[in-house]
């Protein structure tokens, strides 16, 4: 199945791509790559986004959280691209988890964002990744999440 076939499949709806809110673009494109910026996630009813995972919420919710962020991101990708159909590949995943000193579960919290990218794209979209700890992220938020794609 393709990643769009996925997406309905998995009753997934994208969200509106992120606006940058600084002198940056959400997205690259050099050759057959394709870099998005670090994306953060928006607010959401229901959702826990801002604050320390490991002491303001739990790895269930920074996980939902990451998972949310990789939504945006997917946007944005597919706003770029016109069809995620066009992802040969993810290629590495950057995660970066708000959390205090003493956390170590970072990769459980970034999961969120691989076992998305696994479900829309298969196998191609388990990626060579990072999860690290940040003493804090813009706007509190509890991750921040960019991407590398290789495109057709």
């Amino acid at each position: 199945m393709s990643a769009e076939e996925n997406l309905k499949k998995l009753a997934i709806e994208l969200p509106a791509p992120p606006r940058p809110v600084a002198n940056y673009v959400t997205c690259v494109q050099t050759g057959n790559l394709l870099f998005t910026s670090g994306h953060i996630p928006a607010a959401a009813e229901g959702l826990k986004t801002t604050g320390k995972v490991g002491r303001d919420l739990t790895v269930e919710e920074g996980y939902a959280a990451a998972r949310h962020t990789t939504l945006a991101l997917l946007a944005t990708v597919r706003s770029a691209l016109g069809s995620l159909d066009l992802v040969e590949r993810v290629v590495k995943v950057v995660g970066l988890v708000n959390s205090p000193p003493e956390f170590t579960e970072h990769p459980k919290v970034i999961n969120g964002a691989s076992d998305l990218l696994a479900a829309v794209f298969g196998e191609t979209g388990r990626s060579a990744r990072s999860a690290l700890g940040a003493a804090s992220l813009p706007a509190g938020v509890a991750v921040e999440i960019e991407a590398v794609f290789q495109v057709k």
